[in-house]
């Protein structure tokens, strides 16, 4: 592993530099990178940000995202990059398979690869990690890291903080979560004292929905809800021809899961939904219950305790009726 005084060495002069962070980039995987990237290119590096695949279109009016590369539309330029970096930063992410293609890439490059994470058990593939299961957004360690860590507060500005405020709310629930205590909120109002515009920013991420978005979750509501009161678990389903039918695009699905969660009394929620290639499974949950214990042990993924996904190679009917029957297992965490 690099010393932090090593990595400061190697960042004290202009080198080729890679961001990356993983598929299908929700709001503290863009806010983080693109933080970290309004920083250093201040500094003076030669900095690219590449996502595995696309993203939100309500992420898009965040600052440089129009130097973003996306792996899946220039797969060669990509690997060039990879190829050509000094230091790999890979944010909000912590095993490889996360990047999908990409990570295979970033294994055999020869650069300093470097980890800011909030996920449990990480993969040792990095060279400096600057990593807590504690922090509530990868967005707060990217802050920490460039002021703390680096001792770089003086080179914060309205766009970094724009992006990392963005980040930090995104995945805090607009800072309702748990993981949102007192020194999230002092690291959002040095933010907002740095020119990071709080009810702008909300508005962009959260009243910026297309007509099909809006129709499509008003259909999830009154159609697909169900809710199981025997576990204190409400499901959202959703088939490709419905996907299709309301033509959902990257980001519509997002916060979806959250409206199941909100009804009252209830302790776990799934939004489960069939893919092309899969079929996915987005859980959140209340309290102590552990979201990411099903979803390692029964779909391929992890996460959070409270938020976690993972996916199945099943049918969708079989996936649901897989995850209904696994619900008996945790009755009594439920109904507590």
């Amino acid at each position: 592993m690099l010393s932090i005084s090593e990595l400061k060495s190697l960042l004290a002069t202009p080198q080729k530099i890679v961001i990356t962070t993983h598929h299908k980039p929700d709001g503290d995987a863009m806010g983080s990178s693109l933080g970290l990237y309004a920083y250093l290119i201040q500094k003076g590096h030669h900095v690219k940000l590449i996502t595995p695949t696309d993203y939100p279109y309500f992420l898009h009016w965040l600052p440089n995202n129009a130097d973003v590369l996306i792996y899946t539309e220039d797969q060669e330029q990509s690997a060039r990059l990879v190829e050509e970096a000094a230091i790999i930063f890979c944010l909000d992410f912590n095993t490889l398979s996360r990047i999908n293609e990409l990570g295979e890439l970033v294994r055999a490059s020869n650069a300093f690869k470097i980890m800011i994470d909030h996920h449990l058990e990480p993969e040792d593939f990095d060279d400096y990690r600057h990593w807590s299961i504690n922090a509530c957004a990868a967005a707060q360690l990217v802050y920490d890291f460039i002021v703390n860590e680096l001792g770089d507060g003086a080179m914060m500005n309205k766009d970094i903080a724009t992006c990392l405020y963005t980040g930090i709310m995104t995945d805090s629930g607009s800072f309702r979560f748990e993981s949102a205590n007192a020194a999230v909120y002092r690291i959002a109002a040095d933010l907002i004292d740095l020119g990071a515009e709080h009810w702008r920013i909300h508005q962009l991420v959260y009243d910026n929905a297309t007509e099909n978005r809006l129709r499509f979750l008003g259909y999830c509501l009154s159609e697909k809800l169900e809710v199981l009161r025997e576990f204190n678990t409400a499901v959202i389903t959703v088939t490709k021809e419905e996907l299709n039918r309301y033509k959902i695009v990257t980001g519509d699905t997002e916060g979806i899961v959250n409206y199941a969660l909100s009804v009252n009394g209830i302790k776990l929620a799934a939004f489960i939904i069939e893919r092309t290639d899969k079929v996915k499974l987005s859980l959140r949950s209340t309290g102590d219950f552990p979201a990411n214990e099903i979803c390692k042990k029964y779909f391929n993924g992890g996460g959070h305790r409270n938020a976690a996904g993972g996916f199945s190679d099943k049918n969708l009917t079989d996936t649901v009726q897989e995850f209904k029957a696994l619900l008996s297992d945790y009755k009594n965490q439920l109904l507590q």
